[in-house]
């Protein structure tokens, strides 16, 4: 029986969850998520747990950060005084930001923290620093 290597182009539904069973995503809703092994287009857990996979298999894997979101790192969470947004911003706990670096490139923050002076803003991927647990299903070979 064939098994998912590198190359492959695969169609996995998947379930992902945070250790204390949060489910963050699915694909069980929608198609399947259809990608090409080895191309680095997912996050390195992902791809390495479909791996060796056959067509209707099942499995599930627990993925550390470091091979999935990376680390969460302090240094990307900022205090921005709020007389530096927008006075028609409403700022909100958990409201997803753009903002502009010196090179005019843009990023997107989460606002995790205000206070009457100030808000504060994470750049870090928003499962940087969790372990993830995938339920995966190889569909079929595309």
């Amino acid at each position: 029986m064939r098994q998912a290597q590198n190359g492959d182009t695969v169609r996995i539904h998947y379930t992902g969850t945070l250790e204390d069973g949060t489910v963050f995503d699915s694909s069980r809703q929608r198609d399947p998520l259809e990608f090409t092994l080895g191309q680095g287009m997912l996050i390195p857990g992902f791809e390495t747990g479909v791996i060796g996979m056959t067509q209707g298999a099942k499995k599930t894997v627990t993925i550390a950060p470091e091979d999935g979101y990376g680390e969460h790192h302090e240094a990307m969470v900022a205090t921005i005084d709020r007389s530096d947004i927008p006075e028609d911003l409403k700022p909100e706990i958990g409201q997803q930001l753009q903002v502009s670096r010196p090179d005019g490139k843009t990023f997107n923050v989460i606002l995790t923290g205000m206070d009457e002076t100030s808000i504060t803003v994470d750049a870090n991927h928003p499962l940087a620093g969790k372990t993830l647990k995938f339920e995966l299903e190889l569909v079929e070979f595309a």
